[in-house]
Parts: C-alpha cells; structure tokens; sequence
C-alpha cells in the first residue's frame, strides 16, 4: 500500500536532500515545524529526511536514495569535537569504523565533499553562527559515513552534493536547526 507522503514525494519533481543526523543517541533536532508533519524543506528542493541507524545500514540507506534519483544531494549532521562552533568537513579518509583499516582497499586514500562548502560556510555565517571548515577528519561514524557515501557515488554527468556538518557541543535543537537549515539552504542553491 502507497502512502499519501510516498506519492506526494513522487509527484514533487524538485531535487531531494536527504538530511541525516547519524548519531542515534543524538536526536536533538527536527525539520518538521508543525502540525502538517511535513518536513521542512528549502526553497528550489525537497528535504528527505534519514533517521539514523546502524552505520553499514545507513550508508546502504543514503546511497540508495542517490543511485535511484530520489536525492541529488546528502548533508549528514553530527557533532563538533574540536571546536566550539559549526564544522564543515571537506574530506573523510579510508578508514573503517575501528578507524585502524582502510574500509576498501581499493578506493582512494582520501574523498573530498562534493558540497558547496564556501556557500555553506557563508550561509552559516549570515545566519550568525560560527562556522569554520575543516580538512582535518573525526574518529567518529560521520567521517565513516561520508567516505563511504562519496565513494558509492554512482556515475554520471552529474555529481551530488555530498556533505558533513558538525555542531557544537553543546547545542540546542534551535541553534541546530537555524544551521542544518543554512545549510541545506545553501546545497538547494547548486541543485
């Protein structure tokens, strides 16, 4: 059976972001803002919202969106160990969860976002928030999760975005929300 949200997604032709804070013990924020149940979504895109699961899961999960056309882009959400404000992440090494191998052997060293990433950090910024960028890559299952979904990008003329935002810790649901939504504004902006 079809639900009214499937087809309603079907026939909504604008470019999707899946929007994915990965951490599941980490659920402090939610783009749906009112009785609607609706997420909210940029202006020009549609947000596809990705509830955090076990990583090997949620890889499969995200990629999956992106191989069948539903998402053009994905911006993961997680937390900032190193600084005080909002991270963007622009590369993830080949490391497996335990961090100590390479998840592929064959794949590449390093996987650079595909994000707009200056955009990103502007929009942040213009919603005054402190925001950096960051080569500089975190033990954790963003960094996992980001390599992987950069490296299963399927092939084609037209590159996703693919990105990772960190937030402060501690944040509120607000101050998270005000950046995923700079954010995802500014991805919406390339699609």
């Amino acid at each position: 059976m079809t639900s009214s949200s499937d087809s309603a997604r079907r026939t909504d032709r604008r470019p999707g972001i899946a929007i994915c804070a990965y951490d599941v013990d980490d659920q402090g924020w939610d783009l749906v803002e009112d009785l609607s149940g609706q997420p909210w979504s940029p202006t020009g895109a549609r947000t596809v919202p990705v509830t955090a699961a076990d990583p090997e899961s949620l890889a499969s999960t995200l990629s999956a969106h992106l191989q069948s056309g539903d998402c053009r882009a994905v911006l993961l959400v997680g937390r900032n160990h190193k600084s005080g404000g909002f991270r963007v992440q622009m590369r993830a090494e080949n490391r497996d969860l335990t961090h100590k191998n390479r998840q592929t052997l064959t794949g590449p060293g390093v996987a650079r976002t595909t994000a707009p990433v200056a955009d990103i950090v502007r929009a942040l910024n213009a919603a005054g928030l402190s925001v950096d960028a960051s080569s500089e890559a975190e033990d954790d299952i963003g960094s996992y999760l980001l390599y992987r979904v950069l490296s299963e990008l399927p092939e084609g003329p037209h590159t996703p975005a693919i990105g990772l935002l960190r937030a402060p810790l501690p944040a509120d649901e607000a101050l998270i929300r005000k950046g995923v939504k700079a954010a995802a504004n500014a991805i919406a902006s390339h699609l």
